[in-house]
């Protein structure tokens, strides 16, 4: 699971109108069937983390915020349907998948401007920092408004950065 997708996914959750009072520990575990308020499968909890479980539904594993969930003595309940929630994680997959392009902007975890994409391979993003460059995997990486988004520093970036190579000079014919 990407950083990209929780990030999407938890945002769609946190406007779910369903409500997240205490949970109720006996549902709330590994293996559980989670339902809609239909009573329709979401699908199975796959893994717990502190604040956040991972659902298993029958085309995604996506990390939500346990308080996404609503869980009785008998029963995990979530806002959103199967179909719904499907449709959620592959709208964020594609909005995730627009962003990584050359030219893309990178922001800081405070929303201070990088620098752009000078490079991108199946696993690392290359950015151009003032006159250096720094890569960066991409799973650090999700995709924000107007750019991507790490949640490292300028600065820290900056330090972990080296010289850009010279500019190769454009063949004359």
């Amino acid at each position: 699971m990407t950083i990209r997708k929780f990030l999407a996914i938890s945002a769609a959750a946190m406007l779910l109108p369903l409500a997240a009072p205490a949970l109720a520990q006996s549902a709330l575990r590994v293996g559980a069937t989670v339902t809609d308020p239909q009573g329709s499968t979401v699908g199975t909890i796959s893994a717990i983390d502190g604040t956040t479980l991972m659902l298993r539904t029958d085309r995604h594993e996506v990390r939500l915020p346990v308080s996404s969930f609503t869980a009785t003595d008998s029963a995990v309940l979530f806002g959103m349907t199967q179909a719904q929630l499907n449709t959620a994680v592959e709208q964020a997959e594609a909005q995730a998948a627009q962003a990584f392009a050359l030219g893309t902007i990178l922001r800081d975890s405070a929303g201070t401007v990088v620098g752009p994409v000078t490079a991108l391979d199946t696993e690392t993003v290359t950015v151009q920092i003032d006159a250096n460059i720094v890569r960066v995997p991409r799973t650090a990486l999700a995709a924000g408004q107007g750019g991507l988004v790490i949640g490292a520093t300028r600065a820290q970036l900056q330090a972990a950065s080296v010289p850009a190579p010279p500019a190769q000079p454009a063949p004359t014919q």
